[in-house]
């Protein structure tokens, strides 16, 4: 009998500029891919996770200068940044790629080399608007009100000679491929801006950059007086990994690019085109999400509101903040970051139904038997007792296995609607106790039955919970005296019942999550 193949699953985040300080939309990427990664490899799937920056290009060569820096050492610095807050925010990365990489650099100048031996580089003499902070040429048409059509700035007119990939010749391709696909860029409504874009003809894509005017870039192997047009570089960045980080190219097509909805059009079109240009398979999806306010208004360094990932963890904790970033709203819709809710979250469902539900029954199990998990007596109702509880674990109540729910919404991106159901069964343990009252109990063999159903509940909450907040599940494994590394287990093992043996030593910890007050604002 043939050996099944282990599943793959190859998640991205955008590679992110070096040009300034990561915030919390960087955070928001990055901890929602986190989360897939994490749950693949429980599901015992062989996981691919990347993430990096993107350090080439017009505003990063500024940046330096503004430092009194070669592109390098700020790069070099920068980068610290990224790695540390992802340290910080317990981002499970498999591999950080740096454009920089002498090795991706190489894949990149291979791929251009392979484009213009096809007859798919052209050198064309170009005229038209330009805007430096998002690196993009536009024509008259694209401009509102004379600015740039992305970021609402000032653009310069430029006439120069440069190298145009024949973009427009995949166009129909690339309709035929959405048609065809209609899942392959979620959610719908980014979906219906791609196909808006492509209503109209489509353009060839400049990919140089004189190196007389920009000399920070990786230059092109068949013109070393241009360097690369830094999206074209950036893209290739997840194809290149496989190659020299990953070691792997098995793992391609990538199954999911997380990004933010404002570098949908380069994902969407410009990299589908190159792909399709190199005869590689496209990506399975395109997830771009949404963006985050701060407190009904735009994120801005002059208005003093940019919510900091580092300062907010150091406050309230990672996994606080992790939940709240993927509980509060829908993936794919923008959504508003207030203090205020934040500790509502906390208070509410952290601290109030979680926190409660292990505090409690720790409590109890101090209480009433000395710390220690009890036998599963035999007796006319203790089946009845496992079988409420596991009712919310294997059956909800006729409805998918709670592994089955979570398979169906992450696979939708649907990070709300996943805790929304796991929050459903801690209400429901903590109903089950309610109405067992074993505080009441003066028959020790049921009251016993009555916990050791409890902290199973618990120890298979943990184990749901894990992708999410992996620090916390942790301490509920360690507090229950399971002590297994819960981030290396899989479903499939340790989600079957009645695995927290008898006789186990469990030590109540500290609250799981504290309750938060709103710090008081200067007057």
């Amino acid at each position: 009998m043939e050996k099944k193949e282990q599943a793959r699953f190859y998640i991205t985040t955008p590679i992110y500029y070096v040009n300034d300080t990561p915030h919390i939309g960087h955070a928001y990427t990055t901890v929602a891919a986190d989360v897939q990664a994490r749950f693949h490899r429980m599901l015992g799937e062989r996981v691919f996770f990347l993430t990096g920056t993107d350090e080439h290009g017009q505003k990063v060569k500024q940046a330096a200068e503004q430092r009194g820096l070669s592109p390098q050492e700020h790069a070099d610095q920068m980068v610290e940044n990224f790695q540390r807050l992802w340290r910080e925010l317990l981002v499970s990365n498999d591999a950080f790629i740096r454009t920089t990489d002498p090795e991706h650099q190489a894949v990149v100048q291979e791929l251009l080399q392979r484009l213009w031996q096809r007859g798919l580089i052209q050198r064309r003499t170009y005229k038209g608007w330009y805007c430096t902070p998002d690196e993009r040429f536009w024509t008259e048409k694209d401009l509102r009100e004379g600015a740039c059509p992305e970021c609402g700035r000032a653009v310069q007119y430029i006439e120069e000679d440069n190298y145009f990939f024949l973009m427009s010749r995949f166009q129909g391709p690339l309709l035929e491929h959405l048609r065809r696909h209609p899942e392959y860029i979620k959610p719908s409504s980014r979906l219906n801006e791609v196909l808006g874009f492509l209503s109209r003809p489509l353009g060839d894509l400049c990919i140089s950059r004189p190196l007389k005017r920009l000399s920070w870039g990786i230059p092109l192997p068949f013109d070393p007086q241009y360097v690369t047009y830094v999206w074209f570089d950036a893209l290739v960045n997840y194809y290149s990994a496989l190659r020299y980080l990953a070691k792997d190219l098995s793992f391609w097509p990538a199954d999911c690019h997380v990004i933010g909805k404002d570098i949908l059009t380069t994902h969407a079109v410009y990299w589908s085109t190159m792909l399709m240009a190199l005869e590689l398979p496209l990506p399975r999806l395109i997830f771009a999400h949404g963006w985050w306010t701060v407190e009904g208004r735009k994120m801005s360094k002059s208005l003093g509101n940019v919510v900091e990932p580092q300062a907010v963890c150091a406050r309230y904790g990672v996994d606080a903040f992790r939940y709240f970033l993927l509980r509060e709203i829908p993936f794919g819709l923008d959504g508003d970051f207030s203090e205020s809710a934040l500790v509502g979250r906390i208070n509410n469902d952290l601290a109030n139904d979680l926190g409660n539900l292990l505090s409690r029954t720790l409590g109890m199990l101090r209480k009433y038997c000395q710390a220690v998990v009890p036998e599963r007596v035999n007796s006319k109702d203790r089946e009845g007792l496992e079988k409420k509880v596991q009712a919310f674990f294997y059956t909800s109540a006729g409805d998918l296995p709670l592994l089955e729910n979570m398979k169906l919404h992450l696979k939708e991106f649907k990070f709300n609607e996943a805790l929304e159901h796991i929050w459903a069964v801690i209400n429901g343990v903590n109903k089950f106790i309610d109405s067992a009252q074993p505080w009441r109990e003066r028959d020790e063999a049921r009251r016993g039955n009555v916990l050791y159903t409890a902290l199973e509940a618990l120890r298979l909450l943990a184990l749901y919970l894990a992708p999410f907040m992996p620090r916390k599940a942790q301490e509920i494994w360690d507090q229950l005296g399971y002590h297994k590394d819960i981030s290396r287990s899989l479903f499939s093992q340790e989600g079957r019942w009645g695995l927290l043996a008898p006789g186990t030593k469990a030590e109540k910890g500290p609250p799981l999550f504290p309750r938060q007050e709103l710090p008081a604002k200067a007057p």
